[in-house]
Order: C-alpha cells, then structure tokens, then sequence
C-alpha cells in the first residue's frame, strides 16, 4: 500500500489531467452523465475531509492569529478581486446571463478545493484552512452588495443565499468536525489511526474522483452551448493570471513567507463555483445560461490549477532564491 500510495502522489499531475480528459470525454459522449452532478458534493467533502485531516488542528489555531495572512486575503479576495472581475465583466456587458454568471462566480473565493491545490503547490494549506469559513460567511455577505453596485437592485432580488448556507454547512461544518472527531479519536484508539491513515493514503484518487465528477457532469451542458461560450475562455485565463500575480505582488506587500505566498495566490485566482452553480441554478429562465457560464469557469479554472501546482513552485523559488542574493 506504501509503495502504490508513493507511486500515485509521483505521478499526481498526470493523473489529474487524465481524469479531467476522461471526464470530458465522457460528458460528451454519454447521454446522461449530467446526473452525476449529484454526486459532486458527497465526492468534495469527502476529499475536504482527507484534506481536514491532514492539517493538525492546532495550526489552526495558530492561523486564525496571523493578523497579517487574514489582512491579505481580505484585500485581495474582496477589495482586488471585485475590481478585476467587474472590468473583466465589461467584455459580456450586453449579454444579461453571461455577465451574471461571470460575475456571480468570479466574486467569491474558493472554500475547498483550493485546499488541495495550494498544499500540493507547496503552499500553507493550514492558513487556508483556518480562513475557509470566515471566506464563506464574508462572500455571503458581501456577494448581494457587490451584485446591487454592479448589475443593480432588479437583478440582486432574483439571488438566493440558502443554497451558501447549506455548502456552508456540508463542505465546511461537517467535513471539518468530522476530521476534529478522528483526529481525537486516533490519539486514544486504534481505529481512529486506521480510519486517518486510510482517508490520507486516498488523497489522489479522492482528487481524481473529484475532477472527474465535476468535468463528466457539465461537459454535455458546455458543449452544448457551443460557441457562445468562446468569449467566456480569455476572460477566465486573464483573471486567473491577473489574480495569481496580484497574490505573488500582494505576498511581498504584507511580507509573507513562500508557503503564505503561494496559498495566497491560489485564493486569489480560484473561485467558489461549485458552491455557487446551486445558486445559479434556482434562477429565473431569463438567465438560463448562466449555470454553464460557471461550468465553463470550473473548467478552465481546473487546467489552471492543476498547471500552476506545476509552475507556481519554480516561480516563487526563484523569488526567493533572488531576495536571498545580497
């Protein structure tokens, strides 16, 4: 188990881009594998509760005190983020669904997966950790009014915050007090090592699981929207390029550390779409689309991801090898 467990995290990379091809493949091909769209939430707590897992909950602690990191991910996520999505939205201004959907995903920081992204980069996946459900309850908050400065009161009525509440409390809650309870549980019984150790070892299959799921459930709808989603392609890869820099820039301005640095980047250019499809889904039929506009964000978001794990690394090494130099 050791030996298959070392061979899977060798070849991660990999393997994440053969499960978003298999699940792209698979959406497009088969009719109706949409409906595995229902499976996507139970596969993502599931992996946030290995990644809980892996975090001791002590850091935790420690994370929510560094003024300095939570300063950081404040401006950049809801004082940089909005300023960026919004002129990136004038591009699909004339279109009411697209520009709704655009802004709705791009607005809101990721609570989960970017987890995972950020420590497979090397990043302070603990710091993350502790800022998730304070990110959760900002952007809930924050979400209506960005929406009523920018789109205006007409459009804001049509939003309902329940579905935020109930990923909330699915993605964060319980994934979270079920990990505390294991982690309690393995320093007094064996069962509790066996369960922690076992979840652990099932990292880069629950991650595969994941992106798969989620690319095989919404391919269909992407391509069947064909080519008026073209436009939506340069506006998602400006944004996660823009906002990647803006983290490494941002990163020196509060003076983190490499680790903070990359997490605070990933936060940055990852966005909340899982969490907010539901949303998009309980909208009117004028706005039809704008589910597959957040669908198509995911996919580009999930490349994005998985190439930065790559280069985000080599990028903030010779940052640091460079300020190391007298």
């Amino acid at each position: 188990m050791t030996r298959l467990v070392a061979v899977l995290e060798r070849h991660q990379i990999a393997l994440y881009l053969a499960a978003i091809a298999a699940g792209g493949a698979l959406g497009l091909l088969v009719p109706g594998v949409h409906h595995l769209e229902l499976a996507i939430e139970p596969v993502l707590a599931l992996l946030l509760f290995a990644t809980f897992l892996g975090v001791p909950f002590a850091a935790i602690g420690r994370s929510l005190r560094d003024a300095r990191f939570l300063g950081a991910v404040g401006v950049v996520n809801f004082v940089i983020v909005p300023l960026v999505a919004y002129a990136l939205s004038r591009f699909v201004a004339d279109e009411p669904a697209l520009l709704f959907g655009v802004l709705l995903v791009l607005l809101t920081p990721c609570i989960d997966y970017v987890i995972v992204f950020a420590g497979l980069a090397g990043g302070a996946s603990d710091r993350l950790l502790a800022v998730a459900p304070l990110l959760m309850l900002a952007q809930m908050l924050l979400l209506p009014l960005y929406l009523l400065i920018f789109l205006g009161p007409d459009e804001v009525a049509v939003v309902d915050v329940a579905p935020f509440a109930r990923a909330f409390l699915l993605l964060i809650v319980v994934p979270l007090g079920a990990a505390a309870f294991v982690q309690f549980l393995a320093k007094r019984h064996r069962s509790g090592q066996v369960i922690e150790r076992t979840t652990m070892n099932l990292m880069v299959p629950l991650m595969m699981a994941t992106l798969f799921t989620v690319v095989a459930s919404q391919a269909g709808a992407v391509g069947a929207a064909g080519p008026r989603l073209l436009v939506l392609v340069p506006i998602y890869v400006a944004f996660l390029a823009i906002m990647v820099l803006v983290g490494l820039l941002a990163g020196r301005v509060f003076r983190l550390d490499v680790p903070a640095t990359r997490a605070l980047a990933f936060s940055g250019a990852t966005r909340n779409s899982l969490v907010v499809l539901p949303l998009a889904l309980a909208l009117p039929p004028a706005l039809a689309l704008t589910p597959v506009v957040i669908v198509m964000q995911t996919l580009v978001e999930l490349v994005g991801m998985v190439a930065l794990v790559r280069f985000l690394p080599r990028i903030t090494r010779e940052r640091e090898a460079s300020a190391s130099k007298p």
